[in-house]
């Protein structure tokens, strides 16, 4: 039956016309922008994937940001420490070179303090952007490391959580820096040197045999301390050569820095011991009782007839309101050969000062390397995301254009089925002439 008021050939040409103009505009959208998947109407699951790593993608462009400064700052500090290790060698050549008799010490010592001088500068200097990592008085509030943005893990349910690395700062100051109070006795260490744990005190160094103790603090080497956790070894002297004040105790102390380990107890306090006893007790006491350090074993030993009894024992301390610490090269600034006492606690102290410097190069050089490996590997996840990105959301451009072009020719043919519906009614006026 056919109708003037009604012509179902062109409602149908018009419906099959406006869902290929619909197709029509979709592919030519798809081919101005390259992408499958422009909004969340083509195609909501895989839009909403894309859009989240397209999020990740963007936050790795500022981590690597992150790790370039990072890499810089640590760069700078690994360079300086280098440079005071360099200037630390040449200072023990002149300590070395003091040792001769008929050498002249006032002019030698002139040339460790222009070392002394550019250590000092050197350190000072050894800064980027403000971050000072060879410096104890510029260290961060409450910590001695300094985090780096490194990564971002995304676990399965979706959550997101800041991945760090940690770079310890590496004191090479010579300065004195105020970090609380006094300290305050608070505990024997769990092992003292004579091994009972009581806090009682044992003679080393006898006439007749050698005694040699050795004392481990905490578990172990890496174990991490608060600034101002402080360690002591007490001397009383029983016989022999004694201290400053004969009978009197002489304390030597070690102020934990922040960052510090234990291993850094057990170097600093066999430094100071050493220094101690070569510069404080005479030169019949030099060799005759000396201190080694192995990880966090401490070990004191006395020399067989040195005729010196002492009374030794480990003490733990706390740290109150106005405790200071000495930078980790403090002892540079009492390096004076000009007399051969002087020269022989130089020559006992270089070495150690020498293992600090060359203990901080190597943990920069170890986080630089780290810091670099990360930068690479944020790089090339950031590659394999846009990579997967694409492989959801890109256009098949060779597909795109046959299909334009397949719908151009669709177009031109429902439009020319809907001009021959159009003109159907009009036959029906034949009928009535």
């Amino acid at each position: 039956m056919s109708s003037i008021l009604t012509n179902s050939g062109a409602m149908t040409a018009l419906r099959t016309l406006k869902a290929i103009n619909r197709q029509l505009s979709d592919t030519r959208e798809m081919i101005s922008t390259g992408k499958r998947i422009n909004s969340a109407k083509h195609n909501p699951a895989v839009w909403a994937i894309a859009k989240t790593m397209e999020s990740d993608v963007a936050g790795f462009a500022r981590i690597r940001d992150s790790l370039n400064l990072g890499q810089s700052t640590v760069a700078v500090a690994r360079k300086g420490a280098e440079t005071v290790t360099d200037l630390l060698t040449q200072m023990k050549e002149k300590i070395i070179a003091a040792q001769e008799e008929n050498v002249d010490r006032a002019k030698i010592q002139t040339d460790i303090e222009a070392l002394k001088q550019q250590l000092r500068s050197t350190v000072g200097a050894s800064q980027f952007n403000g971050l000072n990592l060879l410096n104890n008085r510029e260290r961060p509030a409450g910590s001695g490391d300094i985090s780096i943005l490194a990564s971002l893990d995304r676990s399965s349910n979706g959550r997101v959580r800041a991945s760090d690395i940690d770079v310890w700062k590496q004191d090479l100051s010579m300065e004195i820096s105020q970090i609380g109070g006094g300290l305050s006795a608070e505990a024997i260490a769990t092992n003292d040197i004579a091994g009972n744990g009581d806090g009682t005190t044992f003679a080393i160094g006898g006439a007749a045999t050698p005694n040699t103790a050795t004392t481990a603090f905490g578990t172990g080497s890496s174990d991490r301390l608060a600034a101002g956790d402080a360690f002591a070894i007490q001397i009383s002297a029983t016989s022999g050569d004694a201290p400053a004040n004969t009978t009197a105790a002489r304390e030597i102390r070690y102020v934990a820095r922040d960052g510090d380990t234990m291993a850094d107890v057990t170097r600093g306090l066999a430094l100071s011991f050493n220094q101690y006893v070569v510069g404080n007790m005479g030169q019949t006491a030099a060799g005759s009782i000396q201190a080694s350090f192995s990880g966090n074993e401490l070990t004191i030993t006395g020399a067989t007839g040195a005729g010196n009894d002492f009374s030794i024992q480990i003490d733990k301390f706390a740290a109150d309101a106005t405790t200071t610490i000495g930078g980790g090269l403090e002892y540079v600034d009492s390096i004076d050969v000009t007399t051969q006492k002087g020269g022989d606690a130089a020559l006992a102290a270089i070495d150690g000062l020498l293992s600090t410097s060359i203990d901080a190069a190597a943990a920069f050089g170890s986080a630089e390397m780290r810091l670099e490996t990360q930068h690479d590997f944020i790089s090339s996840l950031s590659s394999s995301l846009k990579s997967g990105i694409g492989t959801l959301i890109d256009a098949n451009m060779e597909e795109a254009a046959a299909q334009l072009q397949a719908l151009q020719v669709q177009q031109q043919l429902s439009v020319i089925s809907l001009s021959i519906a159009n003109q159907a009614p009009q036959y029906l006026l034949r009928l009535f002439q």
